[in-house]
């Protein structure tokens, strides 16, 4: 089955660089990197630490993660999550969320899971929304050709548990019977609807398109509207773990492929412009690859977040570390070279499943874990530990949902 970029709404100037325009002026901050958590059993480790905050005088930060079990390739156990009211200088213990956010028997001895979650404030309804999708699990070995859906649930602040995950019904089409919203970063609406990206093909395909779903959310269930463009590139598994950002009245889409990293744009956050190739301003590739890119959102400045080759980190599983942020020029969709910087440092573990949440006008936050792969090498200093790299910034962030 092929898709098609549906670009008949999107404006071929959107893609139009002047080749004298002005470079986007640098946004300042300060970067302090914090250990959330640190300690490695030789079985387990830390994966998806992705948090969401409640807006506050004082926010309060929830992360969630799973455990990794090292033995077999993307195992996963249920969701916990943890909390700060003080900004990272005390947490929660975790707490394990195994009926709301655990496993349950599907069919003939197969387990039906959820994995890559990521919350994210809601402003209309006041909520912390959570999304991610299914997995399945036989003997605690991952399913290969397996159906997924996407899934969502609701942080209960006072109690400080999830409601039991929903799927969200999607069209009745073969080409959704795969579709899932793991590892993505959505853009909510001034009106309260969601543009949440995600990934999805027909069960027996390998490559997988993505598109952008509007949906509607009132605090209490989570409703499909319509979809937009299905981008897709015939190499390997397709274009995959979508992320989403708004910034200049523009939305921008970055997308993983085995090979490298891609960016689409659009006018209305659902019919986009064709992907392309991720590159530096000098016209050289960016070198990230099979891994994901986020989006680090500041009023005014649009900033990646990524991994790459070319780091000296050959050493690293799919060079996914140390874990970069520069910032791009939204007009030539290109990444600032002599803006980038290192977020986390490498210490042989594989930081490239990670996240970002706006925790105040003041800071954001990009989220990770030393991914202790079978083949990291301790002797970088790898320990399992918990990151979150906090950016100060020197200018507060008009882009902040509760400015």
């Amino acid at each position: 089955m092929k898709y098609h970029c549906l670009i008949g709404l999107l404006s071929a100037s959107l893609l139009v660089c002047a080749a004298g325009a002005e470079a986007p002026k640098p946004v300042g901050y300060r970067l302090q990197l914090d250990v959330v958590s640190d300690g490695y059993d030789g079985e387990f480790c830390w994966f998806h630490p992705r948090a969401g905050a409640i807006p506050g005088p004082v926010p309060t930060v929830v992360l969630t993660v799973q455990k990794w079990w090292l033995k077999q390739s993307d195992v996963f156990f249920p969701v916990q999550s943890l909390f700060t009211t003080d900004l990272g200088k005390t947490w929660s213990k975790p707490v394990e969320h195994l009926d709301t956010l655990g496993r349950h028997p599907a069919v003939k001895g197969i387990e039906e899971g959820i994995c890559d979650f990521t919350p994210k404030w809601h402003a209309k309804s006041g909520t912390l929304l959570g999304t991610g999708h299914t997995v399945f699990y036989e003997n605690n070995k991952l399913v290969k050709v397996r159906p997924r859906a996407t899934v969502w649930s609701v942080y209960e602040p006072k109690t400080h548990t999830w409601t039991k995950w929903q799927a969200l019904p999607m069209p009745d089409e073969a080409k959704f019977s795969c579709a899932g919203a793991g590892s993505t970063q959505r853009v909510d609406l001034e009106n309260g609807d969601i543009l949440l990206p995600i990934y999805s093909k027909n069960i027996p395909d390998k490559a997988y398109f993505t598109t952008v779903v509007r949906c509607k959310f009132d605090g209490k269930e989570l409703r499909y509207s319509e979809h937009g463009s299905e981008l897709f590139v015939d190499i390997e598994r397709g274009l995959y773990e979508p992320s989403l950002a708004k910034f200049g009245g523009k939305f921008f889409l970055t997308m993983r492929n085995d090979r490298a990293a891609y960016v689409a744009v659009s006018k209305d956050g659902l019919h986009f412009s064709e992907p392309r190739k991720w590159t530096f301003d000098d016209g050289t590739d960016l070198g990230s690859y099979n891994t994901q890119a986020h989006w680090v959102t500041h009023g005014d400045g649009l900033f990646l977040t990524y991994t790459r080759r070319g780091a000296d980190n050959d050493h690293v599983a799919r060079h996914r570390a140390p874990l970069f942020m520069a910032q791009i020029d939204p007009d030539k969709l290109v990444v600032r070279r002599a803006t980038e910087k290192i977020l986390v440092p490498n210490k042989g573990a594989q930081l490239g499943n990670f996240a970002v949440v706006d925790v105040s006008e003041r800071e954001t936050w990009v989220t990770t874990s030393e991914g202790m792969a079978p083949a990291v090498l301790e002797k970088y200093g790898a320990n399992g530990r918990v990151y979150a790299a906090r950016l100060l910034w020197e200018k507060p962030n008009r882009a902040w949902a509760g400015h």
